[in-house]
């Protein structure tokens, strides 16, 4: 692609080779329907299926379809990030490979960003119907969560399905973050934003990657990464305790008082069992943060680029 698209589609894909065909066959007339110039830039997270041949495959036919391969799987934000940091696009818009956030939103997302001049358009989930009852509460949990901390600049039930302008992707690329979590820092820039309500339909083939050990794994990412209330929170948890541990010396005074000192010991024994988990919490909150702390100073990338099909075409046209 000799010059710069206007559009850029990000799309990270993990072990999707039941579901990238059927992405392919639906994202690609949506697209080519536009009338624009335009890349999709499919990052493969170290996909340990047929994947990346059918990637590979893909772009025979597609020649607008550019391939961004991982040295090993380095998880869905770092594809992401790679995504977003190698797309040419005056526009880029990220969406998932399973089909859960439709494409044919697109078009809708960019109509509006060029009429009212905006740098981020969020992909709203108007209705998750499709989820289980527990996906849904802890969803909603979430999001009510991460709207106390940034505020009310994040839209609720917005995922990863937006779009952003070349001025905020550059933004994006300044901030010094080793896990950005986007959900977040989007908001937090306060660019011009608007919104494209959708109904999130069902995974279109395979199982999910994203159980609940990794939803628990973004939401400690997404607190411990834009706030320090959990240290706070530690703060008041040792207040509790040294307030209980008053109330407790005032019992044991009162009960050596009356003569009545062993029947005490339950006391005592609740007392030392509190003191010791709320020393375990605060401790494990502060080795959160120090541990964050130790891998921003070591500064290793979180990811590694093995191949760029953009960089043979750069190649290929210098010969």
């Amino acid at each position: 692609m000799s010059t710069a698209p206007l559009l850029s589609v990000v799309m990270p894909i993990y072990n999707e080779q039941e579901a990238l065909p059927l992405t392919v066959e639906r994202l690609r007339p949506i697209l080519d329907g536009l009338g624009v110039d335009y890349e999709v830039v499919g990052v493969d997270d170290g996909s340990r299926d047929a994947t990346p041949v059918l990637m590979q495959k893909i772009r025979q036919d597609w020649p607008q379809f550019r391939i961004v391969r991982f040295a090993r799987n380095s998880g869905h934000q770092a594809a992401l990030t790679a995504g977003i940091h190698r797309a040419l696009g005056d526009y880029v818009v990220s969406i998932d490979a399973d089909l859960q956030d439709p494409p044919e939103k697109i078009p809708e997302m960019l109509d509006l960003a060029r009429e009212q001049s905006l740098d981020v358009v969020y992909g709203v989930r108007g209705d998750r119907g499709t989820d289980t009852a527990f996906k849904r509460r802890s969803a909603g949990a979430y999001y009510w969560l991460m709207r106390k901390l940034v505020g009310k600049r994040m839209p609720n039930q917005a995922g990863d399905f937006r779009l952003l302008s070349r001025n905020a992707v550059d933004a994006l690329k300044q901030l010094p973050e080793h896990q950005p979590v986007y959900r977040l820092l989007v908001p937090w820039l306060g660019f011009p934003s608007g919104e494209v309500v959708y109904v999130r339909e069902e995974r279109v083939a395979g199982g999910t990657h994203y159980p609940l050990s990794k939803m628990v794994r973004l939401a400690l990412d997404s607190i411990t990464n834009f706030s320090a209330a959990p240290l706070r929170l530690a703060t008041y948890l040792g207040l509790v305790s040294f307030v209980v541990c008053i109330g407790l010396a005032i019992h044991a005074t009162v009960a050596y008082a009356l003569g009545s000192t062993v029947p005490g010991w339950s006391s005592l024994f609740i007392g030392m069992l509190f003191l010791g988990g709320v020393q375990l919490i605060c401790v494990g909150l502060l080795g959160e943060y120090v541990g964050r702390i130790y891998s921003a100073v070591q500064a290793r990338p979180t990811y590694f680029v093995g191949y760029d099909s953009a960089e043979d075409d750069e190649r290929g046209r210098g010969r």
